[in-house]
């Protein structure tokens, strides 16, 4: 009883640093929308953080409902001639009057412009975060160096030494530990061409990382490619580097750009099976990590709100009606075509788009109760 006591406490911890995270980044993207909205002249009936029955709401001065809901995972903008949060159309209901003010009777041109508005503001919280703690905080630097070689191991017979540091990997430049880890955890079974700097020489050494095959701490297995280097983390090992406001915001934009080509090259792993399906997780995964993550303290979980604003940002943007980059692709074929794709259409488009969306919260959410059950059971 004091087990059960103490997980359903913690999970009422973890859930609620969650929903507070998850709610900023939903606000942030769906402001994104209504503030396009409002520039491209289209009326705004409801802005919800949040699905189902309302807890709070108020009207503004231009008489759109902003309400808090009792689902929140999620958020959405609703025009007035929405039929649904999907923003598909109702226009043929309005009085003369409100047309004006339609999403529908818009350019082409400007209803992209307010579907993108949402994704564009989640970079945007990204960068301006990663670049705030860049200008302030400054660049904790751990340096690609070699402290240890372990025996028999792809390093070891590639030929590197204690005391080596790596300037850069086939001809891509190596500033930090965490790029070499970044490459060399990709590349399992590929042969690496690594430039090292060995007492003030360069010396090219070829190594093929291992695939090494682990379970995190949420219990998900996950493959990653290692070739037995080691590096001692400690304090004096780690410099920070403090940049000016000009470098701190391209880094910000860099570490954005990077954030969604990592969360490209993971789904390509799993398509082509490279890493496991397992590790795709829910809501529940995302709780736990939030609370991990706040625990260090809130320079890192800044950067992890940034982490998750980018993300959804970029999974919004996917090709899959109901979400944005679904609407983007019908408003694609619409600007080509010079007509709107037919009623029908849209409507399969947005039911295949739900269907796949269901299967995939059914399939991480699994995911999720599997591994909370392996580690209640000791299983696996």
């Amino acid at each position: 009883m004091d087990f059960l006591a103490s997980l359903a406490g913690g999970i009422w911890q973890y859930g609620i640093m969650f929903l507070l995270v998850l709610t900023l980044v939903v606000f942030i993207h769906e402001l994104g929308h209504f503030l396009v909205a409002r520039w491209c002249g289209v009326t705004v009936k409801t802005f919800s953080i949040g699905f189902g029955p309302e807890i709070y709401g108020f009207y503004d001065k231009y008489g759109t409902r902003w309400r808090f809901a009792w689902i929140p995972l999620g958020g959405y903008v609703k025009f007035i001639d929405d039929e649904n949060p999907s923003s598909f159309g109702g226009e043929k209901q309005l009085q003369p009057s409100e047309r004006a003010g339609a999403f529908h009777s818009k350019s082409v041109g400007a209803r992209a412009a307010v579907v993108a508005a949402g994704p564009i503001a989640n970079f945007l919280l990204a960068i301006v975060l990663y670049s705030g703690l860049n200008a302030t905080v400054g660049l904790h630097i751990l340096p690609p160096l070699v402290d240890a070689v372990v025996a028999n191991s792809p390093a070891e017979r590639g030929g590197f030494k204690a005391g080596d540091t790596i300037i850069a990997i086939n001809g891509r430049k190596i500033d930090r530990f965490d790029d070499l880890q970044r490459i060399v955890g990709s590349s399992a079974g590929e042969e690496l061409s690594f430039t090292v700097d060995r007492g003030g020489q360069n010396v090219v050494l070829k190594a093929t990382p291992n695939v090494d095959e682990q379970k995190d701490t949420m219990g998900r297995t996950f493959r990653r490619g290692l070739i037995g280097i080691q590096r001692a983390i400690s304090p004096d090992k780690v410099r920070t580097v403090h940049v000016s406001i000009p470098e701190a915001v391209m880094l910000g934009v860099s570490e954005t750009y990077g954030n969604i080509t990592a969360t490209l090259a993971g789904l390509g792993d799993i398509i082509t099976r490279r890493q496991s399906a397992e590790q795709m997780g829910g809501p529940i995964m995302m709780a736990e990590v939030t609370a991990k993550v706040a625990e260090l303290g809130l320079e890192p979980m800044l950067r992890w709100i940034a982490f998750i604003s980018a993300n959804i940002g970029f999974l919004n943007l996917l090709p899959i009606p109901v979400l944005d980059g679904g609407h983007l692709m019908f408003y694609a074929f619409e600007a080509v075509r010079r007509k709107p794709a037919s009623e029908r259409l849209q409507q399969m488009g947005f039911q295949v788009g739900l269907a796949l969306l269901m299967m995939l919260m059914v399939f991480v959410n699994f995911n999720d109760i599997m591994n909370v059950w392996r580690r209640l059971t000791g299983a696996g």
